[in-house]
C-alpha cells in the first residue's frame, strides 16, 4: 500500500507548479549552493540548471520531480520575505527582438560557467544552440530622442542607488549589468546606458568622481566565472561627448596613438594622482584601468573603454564604435554576458578568459588556527611563468642569445607548427569543371582546443624517448618516410591516394619533410594514425598536464552558438536549411553579427597571445620582453592547438579523397577549395540520405563543422593565376568575394 501512495505522491509532484525562475535562483543562493552542486545532485549539466533559473527551459521528468522536491525543501528553510515583491515574472530577455523602452531593467544574465567538454576529437560533439545555456540576447533598445530640458530627461533615466543600499541576493551589487556607456545629452547631463535599456543619471563631473560613482553607486560588474576567481570589474565606455565633459581628447594625436596613451602630465592623470588612484603600466590609453591597491577581499578597480581612441578594432568589432550609446551597450553587453566583460582587445580578453576560468591560486583548507592561505589551484598554469623549451622559443628569445647573430634556425632546431598556406595547379580534369567552391571550418582553432591535453608546467628534456600520444610536448623525429599515397583511413583499412594532389600534414606549406624536425604531439600522433612507425630522437615533454582549455572552449562555443541562433542559424539544421539560413544572416541583426565577429576574434587572438612577441619598448634580441613574465606566455600550448587544428583538417581531406577521389586545390588556415560542377558545397560533399561522410566534412554551425565560404568560376581562378604569373597562387585567400587585392606568389 505504501508503494501505491508513493506513486500517487510522485504523480501529484510531477504536475505541481514550480516557483518562478527568479525564485529558484533565490532559494539556491540562499542555501549557498552553486549551480555545479545542484547539477551534480540532479545528474544534469550545469547549463541545464542555469537554463531553469533563467527561464529559458523548464525541467522535465524525471529530473523535474527531484528538482521540485529540492525547491520545496529550500522554500521551507528560506520563505520569501512578505514585505518584498515576489519575484514573479522572469527577467530573461525574449529570443525575438522587439524595441524595448529605455526604462526596461537589465535583461542579460551572466551566462553559464565553464563545463568540461566530453569530446576528445574537438568536433561534432557540441550540443545544439537550443540546449545551450548561454543567455538570450538583449532586446534591441529603442532609438529615443534627446530630452529638451534638464527637467525633462528621458523617462527611463534614474539615479543609481546610493551607497549602503541593502543588497538582495548574491549578485545584487551587479544588478545594473557588467558595463555602461556614458554619454552626455544636449543639456549637458551625463547618462549611463546599461544593458537591457536601463539608463542612469551620472552626477560625476570628473574622471576621479566617475570612478567613485561607478564603484559606490552604479552597481555595475559581473560575478566571477570560477569558484576561486574574482568578480569582473565594472566597464565604463566613454563616448566623444563624455570625453569632452571629463577633459579628455576626443582623438589621440599621432604621437599619442604610437605611444598608446596620453602623456603622464595630462591634467586628468594629475586629477587621478591627487585622488590617490593608480593606472596600470599601459597608462591612460584606449583601455585604461584605474585602481587602488586591494585591501583584503576588497577590490577597487574600474576599466575604461574609449572607442574613439580605437579601443574597438574595426577588424573585430566592425562599426561598433560608431553606434549610438544604447546600441553599443547592447553589443558589448551581449558579449560580456556570453564571453566575459572585455578587458582590452579581443586577444587580451581571450587570454584573460583562460585565467578567469582557471585562476592560478585558490584558498586552502583552514589551518590549525582556522586561517586560510593562498595555494596553487590544480589545473591552472600557476602564478609563476615557466621557461619554454629551446625549440619552442621564437627568434630573439633569451634562451637563444648564444646563437650567432644572423643564424637562421631550421626545422631541426625550431618548432614550426602553423596553420596551412598551401596551393597547387589544377589538373586537366579539374579545369573542365565550372566552379571553385570554398568551405570554411567554423571556429576551427576552438575545435582544435576542445579536449586537448596540454602541458601545465615546465618541460622535461628526454633523449631517445618512446613516443606517447597522451604526453604533450615537442618531439624531434623524422617523418619523411610517411607516404601519403597509401594511408590507413580506418582500423585495418588502407586507401591508395594521389600524394601529389595532397598537402603534407607535417608542414604549414604542405611540403614533404626532408629529415628530422620538431613537431607537437598531435602531429606525431597523426603519423602513427596513418599507419607509420615513429622513432623520436629527443623530446621536451610535460608530465604535469591537463585539459586546460576545455572550459575556455565551452564558454566560447556556447557564446557562438547562442548568438548564431539569435541570428536564425541553429546548430541542428539540415544541410540545405543551414546553407539557406547562413545566406545574409548578418543583415538580420547587424549588432549581433558584430558580437559573432568579436567571439571569433577572441578565439584566434587569445591563442595568439600565448606566444606574444616584443612590442617595441626598446627591445633587443636576446633580452626578455614584458609578455615573458606572464604564466600564460605558453608557445607550446599555442603550437599544440594549431597542430591539432591542422591535423583535424588534413584528416577530413584524406577521408574525402579516399571516398570521392576529389582533392583540394588550395588550403588556407581553415578554408579549403575544391573544383565542382555546381556552386554549392552540396555539389561535392558526399551526403547520403542527409548524412555526411563519417570523419569527413559536415555542414553545420558547431565548431569543427563547415560552412560555405564562397564560390568563383574555374576561369576566374586560372585568369588570376595567369595574370600574376603565379600557378600556385592560393585561391582560398580570395574565394570569398573574388577580389584580389594583394598577391603573394611565395617568393
Amino acid at each position: 500500500m505504501s508503494e501505491l501512495f508513493d506513486r500517487i505522491d510522485a504523480l501529484v509532484a510531477s504536475r505541481s507548479p514550480l516557483p518562478p525562475s527568479a525564485e529558484r535562483k533565490r532559494l539556491r543562493t540562499a542555501h549557498g549552493l552553486t549551480l555545479d552542486e545542484v547539477a551534480a545532485a540532479l545528474d544534469v549539466r550545469r547549463a541545464t540548471v542555469s537554463g531553469w533559473e533563467s527561464g529559458k527551459t523548464e525541467p522535465r521528468p524525471p529530473e523535474r520531480d527531484a528538482y521540485a522536491h529540492l525547491l520545496k525543501q529550500l522554500a521551507e528553510l528560506y520563505p520569501a520575505d512578505p514585505n518584498t515583491a515576489a519575484p514573479g515574472k522572469d527577467t530573461a530577455a525574449p529570443a525575438t527582438f522587439t524595441n524595448a523602452p529605455a526604462s526596461e531593467a537589465r535583461t542579460l544574465s551572466t551566462g553559464p560557467g565553464p563545463e568540461a567538454a566530453a569530446a576528445t576529437t574537438g568536433e561534432n560533439t557540441q550540443p545544439s544552440a537550443a540546449n545551450s545555456a548561454a543567455p538570450a540576447a538583449a532586446p534591441r533598445p529603442a532609438r529615443t530622442t534627446r530630452p529638451t530640458s534638464s527637467t525633462s530627461r528621458r523617462p527611463g533615466a534614474k539615479r543609481a542607488a546610493p551607497a549602503g543600499t541593502p543588497a538582495v541576493g548574491t549578485d545584487a551589487w551587479f544588478e545594473n549589468g557588467p558595463l555602461a556607456v556614458v554619454d552626455v545629452d544636449a543639456d549637458g547631463q551625463a547618462l549611463a546606458y546599461c544593458t537591457g535599456g536601463l539608463v542612469l543619471d551620472v552626477p560625476a563631473k570628473s574622471i576621479p568622481s566617475l570612478v567613485e560613482w561607478t564603484l559606490r553607486e552604479a552597481k555595475l560588474g559581473q560575478p566571477k566565472l570560477s569558484g576561486p576567481g574574482k568578480d569582473a570589474d565594472p566597464l565604463i565606455v566613454l563616448t566623444p561627448s563624455a570625453l569632452e565633459r571629463y577633459g579628455l581628447p576626443v582623438a589621440l594625436t599621432d604621437e599619442e596613438r604610437l605611444a598608446g596613451r596620453i602623456p603622464e602630465g595630462h591634467k586628468v592623470i594629475k586629477q587621478l594622482v591627487r585622488a590617490e588612484w593608480k593606472l596600470t603600466k599601459r597608462g591612460f590609453g584606449p583601455w585604461a584601468r584605474i585602481y587602488r591597491p586591494a585591501t583584503g577581499a576588497e577590490r577597487a578597480c574600474v576599466q575604461l573603454c574609449i572607442p574613439s581612441w580605437n579601443a574597438l578594432d574595426t577588424r573585430h568589432w566592425g562599426e561598433a564604435g560608431q553606434l549610438p550609446p544604447a546600441e553599443l551597450a547592447r553589443v558589448l553587453g551581449v558579449y560580456a554576458s556570453r564571453v566575459m566583460t572585455p578587458r582590452g582587445s579581443t586577444a587580451v580578453t581571450g587570454l584573460e578568459l583562460m585565467t578567469a576560468l582557471h585562476p592560478p591560486t585558490r584558498a586552502s583548507e583552514p589551518d590549525a588556527d582556522g586561517k586560510r592561505h593562498s595555494e596553487h589551484n590544480p589545473g591552472s598554469l600557476g602564478k609563476d611563468p615557466v621557461d619554454c623549451a629551446p625549440c619552442e622559443a621564437p627568434d630573439g628569445h633569451p634562451l637563444l642569445k648564444e646563437l650567432p647573430r644572423f643564424h637562421v634556425r631550421g626545422p631541426g632546431e625550431k618548432l614550426f607548427e602553423e596553420a596551412y598556406d598551401w596551393a597547387r595547379p589544377m589538373t586537366d580534369a579539374e579545369c573542365t569543371l565550372r566552379h571553385l567552391v570554398g568551405i570554411d571550418v567554423n571556429m576551427a582553432f576552438a575545435a582544435g582546443a576542445n579536449g586537448l591535453v596540454v602541458g601545465l608546467g615546465a618541460p622535461t628534456h628526454v633523449k631517445a624517448p618512446v613516443f606517447d600520444a597522451k604526453l604533450p610536448g615537442s618531439w624531434l623525429v623524422d617523418l619523411s618516410h610517411v607516404d601519403l599515397s597509401r594511408v590507413k583511413v580506418a582500423k585495418d583499412k588502407w586507401a591508395d591516394l594521389d600524394a601529389s594532389l595532397l598537402p603534407s600534414p607535417f608542414t604549414p606549406k604542405g611540403e614533404q619533410p626532408e629529415g628530422p624536425a620538431w613537431y607537437a604531439t598531435p602531429t606525431v600522433a597523426y603519423a602513427v594514425e596513418l599507419g607509420y612507425d615513429v622513432a623520436p630522437m629527443e623530446a621536451y615533454v610535460r608530465y604535469e598536464n591537463g585539459r586546460y582549455l576545455d572550459g575556455w572552449y565551452t564558454r566560447l562555443r556556447d557564446a557562438f552558438l547562442a548568438t548564431m541562433a539569435d541570428l536564425g542559424v541553429d546548430a541542428d539544421m539540415a544541410p540545405a536549411d543551414f546553407l539557406t539560413a547562413m545566406d545574409g544572416y548578418k543583415e538580420r541583426d547587424p549588432e549581433l553579427a558584430i558580437v559573432v565577429s568579436a567571439i571569433k576574434a577572441t578565439v584566434k587572438g587569445g591563442l595568439g597571445k600565448l606566444r606574444e612577441r616584443p612590442r617595441g619598448e626598446g627591445w633587443r634580441p636576446g633580452e626578455p620582453w614584458r609578455a615573458l613574465s606572464r604564466p600564460t606566455w605558453r608557445p607550446d600550448i599555442r603550437a599544440a592547438v594549431i597542430s591539432r587544428t591542422r591535423i583535424n583538417l588534413h584528416r577530413k581531406i584524406v577521408k574525402h579523397a579516399a571516398f570521392t577521389g576529389q582533392y583540394p586545390i588550395a588550403v588556407l588556415s581553415d578554408c579549403v577549395v575544391y573544383a565542382a560542377d555546381g556552386t554549392s558545397p552540396l555539389d561535392f560533399l558526399p551526403y547520403r540520405d542527409g548524412k555526411p561522410l563519417p570523419g569527413g566534412f559536415k555542414l553545420g554551425n558547431n565548431p569543427g563543422l563547415v560552412k560555405h565560404e564562397g564560390t568563383q568560376s574555374v576561369l576566374w581562378g586560372e585568369e588570376v593565376r595567369e595574370r600574376f604569373n603565379a600557378p600556385e597562387l592560393n585561391l582560398a585567400r580570395y574565394i570569398k568575394d573574388g577580389t584580389v587585392t594583394d598577391v603573394d606568389n611565395g617568393e
